[in-house]
């Protein structure tokens, strides 16, 4: 039996630190369970000399990766760097050095996912990353260890948190998009550079790590069809809202007969739908699947402590396997290579504005029947003077026939402007 479990952590921001409190202030009723010690030893900075949110032992900051990864007494390597390199590369050479690693970073699971677990698994070593998806809610050790023996068909997520706030703002309050970013850049949920949140790159990558999860297939992170929230518009949400819609981004991802479909975007979701009702910064997952039937997973998606207990119960999980001899569980779940579905049907939201005069709901019309596009509802929203706005709802239709109808109708002398779409999502 073994005294100590001895620990490193790459990286000292929000979730390290938050890592590193829970880890020594729960340290006794980490031990009951453990049956040893788990005490870290090196913690990697870039500044050894910068001032830090919590305190810690001068000896354990180091900036030099090799103090960690080339120390043969560490047990467990804890990347939380983020971004791709030069974290790929360590948690590679943590591996090839006989260390267990834990890991919250998205970006490189997402894209060096099954090298990375094939690795882990080539040298009997485990690779835990319940933190990379949905800060402190377990979703990850659910579908890997409870819905292991079911056959999941669908999972929908709302897995960023700072688009969520956007939306909640511009539902709540009738804030515009630009007004609610500015908040949320204020209130620190938003970075200054938003690219990787409201144009959906981060929830791509969340979407793509559950997936290979629940599919148990390798994914292309460029399989993963991505649009984000900075064109919705306040008149979308009020619309939306009339016709007993939220608009949420919504993370995708379907077994369709063997093939994946894979997307995020935002998503017309019913007022009814359990994730319809997913506030602020919170994330939440609902999963379809065969024998259990639907659940929801719900909590913080980010934040230091929930965050931080999420990487936390992984350190200590591995742990529990160091210490009672047995260090080898498989990693990758991915054990097929599916294809991916060349086209998926889905209802479409339509804005448009256009001339306001006889006969032009039917000339537009004419245009999406020439397609094969049905409509469900027609509304038109707006006049003024010689311009008027229409909602258009379709029925479920084939991306590229729904794409060529709206080509064909932006090029009509009666519409003005193609202002809005948005997928609908009506089961």
């Amino acid at each position: 039996m073994r005294e100590k479990v001895k620990v490193a952590i790459m990286g000292f921001g929000t979730v390290g630190t938050g890592t590193y409190k829970i880890l020594t202030e729960n340290r006794e009723l980490i031990v009951n369970q453990v049956g040893a010690d788990i005490e870290v030893v090196k913690i990697l900075v870039r500044d050894i000399n910068k001032k830090r949110q919590i305190e810690a032992p001068e000896y354990l900051f180091t900036s030099d990766a090799d103090d960690i990864l080339e120390n043969p007494e560490i047990d467990i390597v804890v990347e939380l760097m983020g971004g791709l390199e030069p974290a790929y590369s360590y948690i590679m050479k943590a591996l090839e050095r006989g260390k267990h690693v834990v890991t919250a970073n998205k970006e490189v699971m997402a894209k060096k996912g099954r090298d990375i677990l094939t690795k882990a698994d080539e040298n009997s070593l485990r690779l835990c990353f319940e933190a990379s998806v949905c800060g402190g809610v377990p979703i990850i050790r659910a579908l890997k260890n409870s819905l292991a023996t079911d056959r999941i068909t669908k999972i929908m997520g709302i897995v960023n948190g700072t688009t969520n706030y956007i939306l909640t703002k511009m539902s709540q309050e009738g804030s515009e998009y630009e007004e609610a970013l500015r908040e949320a850049q204020a209130l620190g949920y938003a970075e200054a550079d938003p690219t990787a949140d409201v144009e959906g790159y981060d929830a791509a990558y969340k979407m793509a790590i559950l997936s290979s999860i629940g599919f148990h297939s390798k994914v292309d992170i460029d399989k993963v069809k991505r649009e984000g929230i900075s064109k919705v518009s306040q008149l979308d949400i009020e619309y939306g809202n009339e016709l007993g819609w939220t608009i949420k981004l919504l993370g995708i991802a379907q077994d369709v007969e063997g093939k994946l479909d894979i997307s995020v975007s935002p998503v017309m979701l019913p007022k009814q739908h359990p994730l319809a009702g997913v506030m602020g910064v919170n994330n939440a997952v609902f999963i379809n699947s065969e024998a259990v039937g639907e659940l929801m997973f719900y909590g913080p998606g980010a934040g230091q402590m929930a965050t931080g207990n999420s990487v936390a119960a992984d350190i200590m999980a591995i742990a529990k396997q160091i210490v009672m001899g047995n260090k080898m569980q498989s990693n990758c779940s991915c054990f097929t290579d599916k294809d991916y579905v060349e086209e998926l049907k889905a209802g479409y939201y339509t804005r448009m504005n256009v001339i306001n005069k006889p006969g032009v709901l039917a000339k537009i019309a004419a245009v999406f029947g020439n397609f094969g596009v049905s409509i469900e509802s027609v509304l038109q929203k707006k006049t003024e003077g010689d311009k008027a706005e229409i909602v258009w709802i379709t029925a479920k239709v084939g991306e590229s026939s729904f794409r060529k109808a709206i080509e064909a109708i932006e090029s009509l002398d009666v519409v003005n402007s193609i202002s809005s779409i948005i997928r609908v999502e009506n089961n």
